[in-house]
């Protein structure tokens, strides 16, 4: 059963930018159309070159507070590009973060390949607070202290850009690629684990397509929290008690297909697992 606290809401206003604004909810619109009619686009800087991270972050709050005005909540936010190897590729120094609503959790233990466009899965470590963090200077000790226990989880990414091609701004404008969740049902309190050591694997269809510990995510799952926290302070935004943080993926993002057996076994933390159909 979720914390009562989820269902609180933070206000989420479209920020101060650069771009010509009617630019901004035009972009907006035509991702969140995208991924309601599950459909390819272009890459939105095609035409747009000189898109740059924080434009891209006034985009995805155009769809954050859109999804919102159509009754839609917010369980958490979640973070990508966590892994030292993905933020060199890309260049940069922080992660980035999206947004998860409650329509992307998965409450069964089977999806279809039709809501989706081009379905990958990774598993990852989903914090839940027990009181509001707010940054600047959050660290992760910090973030062990406020945090009322961890959960197992299985990510859905489904970016709404042909071939899963994309630049930085695009993917972050694309609310972080965010399409679907489901959670495990063992829960533990984050001080009876040693979470940068806990051991992953990922499996389709009985065979291991990736492994890995939670050190993969910035070096501790509760890094990611704690960056994430003092990101979101640059808005005046914070993390707030009852909401379930996903930290990114400890294993990479594998492509669904249809039939697919999906399991991720975490030490500790039990199993989580679903099937795709069609």
């Amino acid at each position: 059963m979720w914390p009562q606290s989820l269902q609180v809401q933070e206000e989420y206003k479209l920020g101060e930018d650069t771009m010509n604004k009617e630019i901004i909810e035009k972009l907006g619109r035509h991702l969140l159309d995208a991924q309601e009619n599950r459909r390819e686009v272009s890459k939105i800087t095609t035409e747009h070159p000189e898109l740059t991270v924080e434009q891209a972050y006034d985009i995805q709050e155009q769809i954050v507070r859109s999804k919102l005005e159509q009754g839609l909540r917010i369980i958490g936010p979640k973070m990508g590009l966590t892994s030292q190897a993905k933020m060199k590729q890309m260049n940069v120094d922080d992660p980035i973060y999206g947004y998860v609503f409650d329509n992307m959790v998965v409450t069964g233990q089977d999806i279809s390949l039709s809501d989706y466009i081009h379905p990958k899965v990774e598993a990852e470590i989903a914090f839940v607070l027990g009181q509001d963090i707010q940054g600047p200077g959050i660290t992760g000790a910090q973030v062990l202290a406020a945090t009322e226990y961890v959960i197992p989880a299985l990510e859905i990414i489904d970016s709404r850009y042909e071939n899963f091609q994309f630049t930085l701004p695009d993917v972050i404008a694309d609310n972080a690629s965010s399409s679907g969740v489901i959670f495990g049902n063992v829960i533990k309190r984050p001080e009876q684990l040693e979470l940068d050591l806990l051991g992953v694997t990922l499996s389709i269809n009985g065979k291991i397509k990736d492994l890995g510990a939670g050190a993969a995510v910035v070096g501790h799952p509760a890094h990611s929290v704690a960056m994430l926290a003092n990101m979101l302070a640059r808005k005046g935004l914070k993390l707030r008690a009852g909401e379930i943080i996903l930290t990114g993926g400890i294993t990479g993002a594998i492509l669904l297909s249809e039939g697919d057996s999906v399991s991720a076994r975490f030490d500790g933390l039990g199993s989580v697992d679903f099937t795709v159909g069609a």
